[in-house]
């Protein structure tokens, strides 16, 4: 009778234990995080939570809404509170609403203000990153996202919007939201639209070839003298039209990472994409100072933009050179100053710069892109990559900015590397990389986030490619 007695006891201890794990099983997931990144022309939307979310997304009309169902989950606080996370200036989302549509479904609802194509697609845990859900909202009738970015580079550098900007103060840098995320995992798009690619978002700022400049409005910051000139005569102000047949240099500045993907953060909180925007901002106004020089921001704003269509939209604008800005980090704090690097295809220069590539080249996969979606232009972005000159004038212009780094702050690496970084990969415009500083030394991340050293950084970045020009003659293309 006790051996059964014990028999007894153990059988209802597991069967106790087993209750649990299926009442664990069927427990509802928690959405841990909701965030909304609205770029220029698109929105997107992303969910995060522990495990895989199973969802379906579809479009009701008239009204227009944008419905995604999330089976299995609780409307926490972060679902709670999406419709104060969409503002008033959103380009497409009026609202969002948030309810229990059955016991098992949560129904989320996007007013919007025209009509829409969504996308949606799922991303598998990365880094700091769980599961998540990521809506994309593109105009219904959006033109080619290149063709759209470069007329708004042509509209905002018309004369009119150059006066409008003119005498602002310089752009702060970007207040920090949350710690970002990053979507992960299957994909699916909804039926109709996947001809919609999926990084429509993107800032920069001139139609290649135009006479006016074509960066977005900002005041023009003092340059210093002995400004490189193009061919042709002095532009006083970067709006000044130029003779028939010349144009200015054009440089493209590219700001690294930017929405769903922060960069590397610092101990204090400072996140990368935010710094390098407010650098890469000061960079463009000092430029745009320069005459016979124009500066187009690949960015310029907080939003994802993926490796490919940065490049994309470089050779788009017909840009002469190309300079994406960054922030190091590594995993002990004491590693500090500033690096350039450039293409490689035949294997990294040093372990650290394989480390790096990868690391930067991981940017699509914390932004988000969706791999479902064909995209044509991007199919047609790496030409030709036998680039040996392109690269040797890829070295020799970050040879000079490295130079001139030097001057204000402690080199990591005193001769520039090379690796094969996604972003580096266009066959015909000298691109380099700068890491401007170590984002993960308290030190470093302090003087990051000062304006001072922001400003002196963007000088010498300027002062490397001043170098660079005048050592090249000819370099710019022909209209």
């Amino acid at each position: 009778m006790r051996m059964l007695g014990r028999l007894g006891a153990h059988l209802h201890w597991l069967l106790a234990c087993l209750v649990l794990a299926l009442a664990a099983a069927g427990a509802h997931a928690q959405v841990t995080a909701v965030r909304v990144w609205p770029g220029p022309d698109s929105t997107r939307v992303t969910f995060e939570a522990p495990r895989e979310v199973p969802w379906r997304l579809f479009l009701v009309r008239d009204p227009d809404r944008v419905v995604l169902e999330l089976d299995g989950v609780d409307i926490g606080p972060a679902l709670a509170k999406l419709g104060s996370t969409v503002g008033a200036d959103d380009p497409l989302i009026r609202q969002a609403r948030v309810g229990r549509f059955k016991p098992n479904v949560v129904r989320v609802v996007f007013d919007v203000k025209a009509e829409v194509a969504p996308q949606a697609f799922a991303l598998r845990p990365i880094g700091e990153f769980g599961h998540r859900i990521v809506l994309d909202l593109f105009p219904a009738n959006a033109r080619d996202p290149v063709a759209t970015f470069l007329e708004r580079q042509r509209v905002a550098g018309s004369p009119e919007a150059a006066a409008a900007g003119a005498g602002s103060p310089p752009s702060p840098a970007p207040a920090a939201p949350a710690a970002p995320a990053a979507a992960p995992g299957s994909t699916a798009a909804l039926p109709g639209a996947a001809g919609v690619p999926p990084a429509a978002a993107g800032a920069g700022t001139a139609a290649p070839g135009t006479d006016a400049a074509t960066t977005p409005p900002r005041a023009a910051a003092g340059g210093p003298p002995g400004a490189f000139v193009s061919q042709g005569p002095d532009p006083s102000a970067r709006n000044t039209r130029l003779p028939p047949g010349t144009r200015p240099l054009v440089i493209a500045i590219d700001p690294g990472h930017g929405g769903e993907d922060p960069g590397a953060i610092g101990p204090t909180g400072l996140r990368e994409k935010d710094v390098v925007l407010a650098i890469g901002r000061r960079l463009a106004r000092l430029i745009d100072a320069q005459p016979g020089m124009r500066a187009h921001l690949v960015r310029d704003g907080d939003y994802f933009v993926p490796l490919q269509m940065r490049v994309v939209k470089a050779r788009a604008l017909k840009a002469d050179l190309f300079v994406s800005i960054h922030a190091d980090a590594w995993m002990q704090p004491t590693a500090r100053g500033s690096s350039v690097y450039a293409l490689s295809l035949s294997g990294a220069t040093s372990a650290a710069a394989r480390w790096l590539a990868s690391r930067e080249n991981e940017a699509d996969l914390i932004g988000g892109v969706n791999l479902n979606v064909s995209d044509p232009i991007l199919k047609q972005t790496l030409l030709d990559l036998s680039q040996t000159a392109t690269i040797n004038d890829s070295l020799r212009l970050g040879r000079s900015v490295l130079s001139e780094l030097g001057r204000i702050n402690r080199l990591h690496r005193k001769q520039v590397e090379q690796a094969g970084f996604a972003v580096l990969k266009a066959p015909d415009i000298p691109s380099i990389l700068v890491e401007t500083a170590f984002i993960s030394n308290p030190d470093e991340e302090q003087r990051l986030a000062d304006e001072t050293q922001q400003e002196r950084i963007a000088q010498s970045i300027l002062d490397g490619i001043r170098r660079y020009v005048a050592q090249t003659p000819g370099i710019t293309r022909p209209r």
